[in-house]
């Protein structure tokens, strides 16, 4: 017969007993209740077009008295380059302007939350970048339609502005139009870079600050490698000048 081990047993009996004592007071541990959910951050919603006071239906460009530009991009073109447009700008603290094409949101919907929650503005470059100054009202008015009702599905609004496809300057028929769609200006430019043409990174900085002054308002695309290579550069570029990128709405108001 083996020894009784007198202390093993009498730390067992007390154990025993302590655990009944914590049953019996209600005092047995439970699990850990899970953290309370935080309720998703709202999405930013996107602001609606305004009238500005003393600007012409069409707008070039924006006071010369301060040391702003808006980079302003057609939007459409391999959303992997938009991304990374958009977050250069962001890295260098700048704020850009994209007037979206409404069949490029039809395929890349999830690109018109990414402008707005970069703090950019969005707006309408018509649905399907057809040159809208051959067309007549009524057609024109259809195809900025079109895209506000893409922007505003997507955002709860038509887009801060809208500029004209393939053309830098709106036909007199298509103002009339975006005033009807609710765009009280149309947003044209007074510097192109010519990105589009694909001149190479050096050539879109140089055609950029060739003429760049402040309240400039500057025409570039997404969609053309010469245009993220070129970026970094024209950003760095205009802060050596003192020019700071912002918004077309920021520029303006």
């Amino acid at each position: 017969m083996k020894p009784i081990d007198r202390r093993g047993a009498l730390r067992a009996g007390a154990a025993a007993a302590l655990a009944g004592l914590a049953t019996a007071c209600g005092t047995t541990p439970r699990p850990a209740a899970p953290a309370p959910r935080r309720p998703a951050a709202a999405p930013v919603a996107a602001p609606a077009p305004r009238r500005l006071p003393g600007q012409p239906a069409e707008i070039t460009h924006g006071p010369r008295d301060r040391p702003r530009v808006a980079l302003t991009f057609h939007g459409q073109g391999d959303p992997a380059l938009a991304r990374t447009l958009l977050g250069q700008a962001e890295k260098a603290g700048a704020r850009v302007t994209v007037l979206a094409v409404g069949s490029w949101l039809d395929r890349h919907p999830d690109l018109a939350r990414r402008v707005l929650d970069g703090g950019h503005d969005l707006g309408n470059h018509t649905q399907r970048h057809i040159d809208v100054n051959a067309m007549t009202e009524t057609e024109a008015l259809a195809e900025i339609e079109a895209c506000a009702t893409r922007l505003r599905r997507l955002t709860g609004s038509i887009g801060t502005w809208f500029r004209p496809s393939r053309t830098q300057y709106a036909a007199p028929a298509v103002l009339r139009a975006a005033r009807r769609a609710g765009y009280p200006h149309v947003l044209s430019y007074d510097v192109d870079s010519l990105d589009f043409t694909s001149p190479g990174a050096t050539a879109v900085v140089r055609n950029v600050t060739g003429s760049v002054r402040a309240g400039s308002v500057v025409s570039l695309h997404f969609g053309y490698p010469d245009t993220a290579a070129a970026l970094p550069l024209l950003l760095a570029d205009l802060g050596r000048r003192g020019l700071r990128a912002v918004t077309t709405t920021e520029l303006l108001t």
